[in-house]
């Protein structure tokens, strides 16, 4: 089985404080984020486009096994018609994410808030999503913000077209942990700021037999669920990122997470 821990994003001023050794130069941050954690989550690539140089050197500043998510161009998801997002999509994946090589995870694309399910126009966007770009394998993951896709049409419909749903630990957003794809994809939003590790010992513990449950192919006890769990499952990829809640926490979330696992 396979669990990443991660963080999002590697620039943070408070962690110069918490997280990264005193006096490190900020060209080496994501060096020494990328041997902490096993993964992280690029914030940045959903308000600008990054240039192939720069995924290049993400790869290259990092180990061998480690892996970003993307999340996508907010230009392809907010927007009121979603059926017509196919140039916006295509420009982000064909922005040189492809130079990251094995070292690219799930593209999450998230929406708004504001926007509900209407199957018809989801299904239009879902059906753009490539498979592949210059030969490599596209994983997608759909961070949905409104209540009205926790419903079994939604469910069927992520996959049908083979995509993850993002499980948020958040009691701001739709919190749902039904899986829809072939890998299973947390964010964990609730870290606390008087806690020196974001969440506490038990609530690690907890989530530390979560990921494992998920890896095995199992739905963890207690899972907030909108449809009854299937018995059994295959063995699943699993990424668990600690992100905002008390970001300045998220470090040190994730290693004690990683400990655990």
């Amino acid at each position: 089985m396979s669990i990443r821990v991660g963080i999002g994003g590697w620039t943070f001023e408070p962690w110069r404080n918490n997280f990264f050794p005193a006096g490190l130069p900020h060209s080496q941050e994501l060096h020494f984020a990328s041997r902490a954690v096993t993964a992280i989550e690029v914030n940045g690539t959903y308000y600008s486009t990054q240039s192939p140089k720069s995924f290049a050197r993400w790869r290259d500043e990092t180990p061998d096994g480690f892996v970003f998510s993307l999340k996508a161009n907010r230009f392809a998801t907010n927007r009121r018609v979603l059926a017509d997002a196919g140039d916006s999509i295509r420009k982000f994946v064909e922005s040189g994410l492809s130079e990251l090589g094995p070292k690219l995870g799930p593209i999450v694309w998230q929406f708004a808030p504001t926007k509900p399910f209407d199957a018809p126009d989801f299904e239009a966007f879902l059906a753009l999503l490539p498979k592949s770009v210059d030969g490599l394998a596209l994983r997608h993951v759909l961070d949905v913000r409104h209540a009205s896709f926790m419903v079994p049409a939604y469910l069927a419909l992520a996959r049908r077209h083979g995509c993850a749903t993002v499980f948020a630990d958040s009691d701001k957003h739709p919190s749902f942990a039904d899986v829809t794809g072939d890998f299973v994809y947390a964010r964990l939003m609730q870290s606390q700021a008087d806690c020196a590790t974001g969440y506490d010992a038990g609530r690690l513990d907890r989530w530390a037999d979560a990921a494992r449950d998920w890896a095995r192919g199992a739905t963890p006890p207690g899972a907030p669920l909108v449809e009854p769990a299937p018995q059994g499952g295959a063995p699943r990829e699993v990424f668990v990122f600690f992100i905002n809640g008390a970001k300045e926490r998220a470090p040190a979330a994730a290693q004690a997470l990683i400990a655990r696992l």
